[in-house]
C-alpha cells in the first residue's frame, strides 16, 4: 500500500534516534534483491539505519551508509553512470563584455562529452561585471535553449532535436522565433544585480527528452560497448557535472560556491547531480515533484506508475517494477536529499501545483533533516508548512507561493536570499 495520511503525519513529526556507540558493520549493498522479495514498508526507511539493520553511529559510518544509498538509488531508480569523460574538452566560442547593458559578461562554451561522435554542451554564462574577484553561480538546465533564457541575438540557437512544446519550434529545431521566451522565468538580471553568475545549456545537448533517442549521450555510451541501464534523469543529471568540470576553471567563477539549480524534471535532475556530486555547494531543485522530491509512498500527485507510463525514459527499467508497489523499494527520496548534506538544499513550491505534492516534499525534508542535525548542523527549522510567501531558510530550506507550476522572478529573489544566507 501507498503512504496514508497516518503515516504522513508520522513523517511530519518524526524525529530519528541515535546510539551513539562503536561502529556499524560495513553495509552489504551490492547484494541487491528483485523488488518482489523486497519487503514493503508503508513507512520510508530511517536513512540513519544500514541495509542490515545496524544504525550509523559515527561520521565515517554516515559515509559508508552514503554509499549504500547511492548504490540502492543508482540500481532500483536512476541507474548507473558512466565514469566522466577522461579529458573533458572546452571551447571558448565566444566572450561578449556588455551583455545586459554592460552589466555582464555573457560567455558561451562548447564542452566536448567524447570523441567527434559525442553530444556537446553549449554552456552559456553570464558573469557579473562589477566583481572583485571570483563570483558564486548558479547552474542549471533549460527546456528549449539558452537563447529562450536571455534576448539577446548573439546567442546561439540550439543545434540538437527540440520537442515540439518549446516556443518558435519548427520540425523539432529551434528558431530566432523564441528568443527571450523564457527570459521572465530566469531572471537573469536580477542575480547579475545580486552579484551572481549565471549559467545554463539545453537539456536536449546531452540527452533529448524523448524515448530511445539516439542521438543521446546514453546511445553514445551504449555504441561503445557500455550497456548500463541510465535513464534520462540521470543522464541531465551527470551532463551538469560536466559542465561543472568547465565551471571549476573558469577564472571568474568561484568553484567552491557553485549551487545547482533547476525547476520541474530539470530539478529531478539538478537534485540527482548534487547527491552524486560533491562539488555542488548547494541544491535547489523547485516542483520537483515525483522521481525528485516528493515521496514514492503517496497517493497525492503524480504516483511512480504515472511518471513511469508517461516516460519510460526518465528512469531505469527497475523502478517500472515498483509501478503497483512503491512501498516496497528500499528508499524513498527524501535519502535522496540527504545524501546532500551538510549542504544546503531548498525545496520551492507553488500552492496549485499539487501535481508536484508540496506537502509530501515537506515530509520528505522533514524526514531528511535529522541526518543534517547527526552532521551537526541545522536541518529544516519548521514544524509545519510555512504560510504562503514565508521561506524557511535553514540549510535545509522550504518555500511555497502562491501561483502554479512554473520558475518565476519570486522564485529566483527566494534562491538568492538563500544563497546569500549558505554560500556568502
Amino acid at each position: 500500500m501507498r503512504m496514508s495520511l497516518a503515516s504522513l503525519a508520522w513523517l511530519l513529526t518524526c524525529t530519528f534516534t541515535m546510539t551513539p556507540a562503536t561502529s556499524a558493520p560495513p553495509p552489504q549493498a551490492a547484494q541487491f534483491r528483485a523488488p518482489a522479495e523486497l519487503t514493503a514498508h508503508p513507512i520510508p526507511p530511517n536513512p540513519l539505519v544500514f541495509e542490515n539493520g545496524q544504525p550509523v553511529k559515527s561520521k565515517s559510518d554516515w559515509n559508508r551508509r552514503r554509499l549504500e544509498i547511492k548504490a540502492l538509488f543508482r540500481h532500483y531508480m536512476y541507474g548507473g553512470t558512466p565514469a566522466k569523460p577522461v579529458r573533458p574538452r572546452f571551447a571558448v566560442d565566444r566572450t561578449d563584455a556588455d551583455a545586459l547593458g554592460g552589466k555582464a559578461t555573457l560567455k558561451q562554451v562548447t564542452i566536448a562529452l567524447g570523441d567527434a561522435t559525442a553530444p556537446r554542451i553549449h554552456l552559456m554564462i553570464v558573469i557579473p561585471n562589477r566583481r572583485s574577484g571570483t563570483v558564486p553561480a548558479f547552474l542549471g538546465l533549460n527546456f528549449c535553449g539558452n537563447h529562450t533564457v536571455l534576448a539577446d541575438p548573439r546567442v546561439a540557437l540550439p543545434v540538437s532535436w527540440m520537442s515540439g512544446f518549446c516556443k518558435g519550434c519548427t520540425n523539432n529545431r529551434a528558431t530566432d522565433a523564441a528568443r527571450g521566451s523564457e527570459a521572465e522565468g530566469w531572471a537573469i538580471e536580477q542575480s547579475i544585480d545580486r552579484g551572481y553568475a549565471v549559467a545554463t545549456f539545453y537539456n536536449g545537448d546531452a540527452e533529448p527528452d524523448r524515448p530511445e533517442a539516439a542521438e543521446g549521450i546514453r546511445a553514445y555510451y551504449a555504441r561503445r560497448g557500455d550497456r548500463a541501464d541510465w535513464g534520462t534523469i540521470a543522464a541531465w543529471g551527470w551532463s551538469l557535472s560536466r559542465a561543472l568540470d568547465y565551471l571549476v576553471t573558469d577564472p571568474a567563477i568561484d568553484a567552491r560556491r557553485v549551487a545547482v539549480v533547476g525547476h520541474s524534471r530539470n530539478g529531478k535532475a539538478a537534485l540527482v547531480a548534487a547527491a552524486l556530486d560533491e562539488r555542488f555547494a548547494m541544491a535547489i531543485p523547485l516542483q520537483a515533484g515525483c522521481g525528485g522530491t516528493a515521496p514514492n509512498r503517496s497517493t497525492v500527485g503524480e504516483s511512480v506508475k504515472a511518471i513511469n507510463d508517461r516516460f519510460p525514459h526518465w528512469f531505469n527499467a527497475v523502478y517500472k517494477q515498483f509501478n503497483l508497489g512503491p512501498d516496497r523499494l528500499p528508499f524513498d527520496q527524501h535519502e535522496l536529499i540527504a545524501l546532500c548534506a551538510p549542504r544546503p538544499v531548498l525545496l520551492p513550491n507553488a500552492v496549485e501545483d499539487t501535481w508536484a505534492n508540496p506537502e509530501g516534499q515537506f515530509a520528505m525534508a522533514r524526514a531528511a533533516s535529522p541526518v543534517y542535525r547527526f552532521l551537526g548542523v541545522d536541518g529544516l527549522a519548521a514544524d509545519r508548512m510555512p504560510p504562503l510567501g514565508q521561506p524557511v531558510l535553514s540549510r535545509l530550506g522550504y518555500f511555497i507561493r502562491p501561483g502554479k507550476h512554473s520558475m518565476t522572478r519570486e522564485d529566483w529573489r527566494v534562491f538568492l536570499d538563500f544563497a546569500d544566507r549558505h554560500l556568502r
